[in-house]
C-alpha cells in the first residue's frame, strides 16, 4: 500500500468534525485561502444535496456577502484599519516579482 494511500486511509477514519478541524487549521496555518475559499463554494452545494434549498441559498448569499465586505474594505474606518493588511501584502509581492 502506497503511503498517500494509507494517509487517505487514515483520514478516512476520523469523525467528520475532526476532519474539519484538521483541514481548516491547517488551511489557516498554511495561509491556503484556495481551499478556505473552494470550502465556502462548497458548502451552499453540499447543503442542496441534502435537499436543504433554503440552507444552499443562504449559505451562498452570506459567502457572496463576504466577498462583497472584502471588495468594499477601502471606505471609512474600515479602510483605515486595514491599511497594514494592504501595505503587507503588496510589500509581499513586491519582493516576489
Amino acid at each position: 500500500m502506497s503511503e498517500e494511500k494509507a494517509a487517505a486511509d487514515d483520514l478516512e477514519s476520523l469523525p467528520t468534525d475532526e476532519l474539519h478541524d484538521r483541514a481548516v487549521r491547517t488551511a489557516r496555518d498554511n495561509r491556503d485561502l484556495r481551499f478556505l475559499w473552494d470550502l465556502l463554494r462548497a458548502i451552499p452545494a453540499a447543503a442542496a444535496s441534502l435537499g436543504e434549498q433554503e440552507r444552499a441559498e443562504y449559505d451562498m448569499l452570506h459567502s457572496l456577502s463576504l466577498l462583497q465586505e472584502a471588495v468594499h474594505a477601502d471606505k471609512g474606518d474600515l479602510g483605515r484599519a486595514l491599511r497594514p493588511v494592504y501595505i503587507d501584502y503588496l510589500t509581499k509581492q513586491r519582493h516576489r516579482d
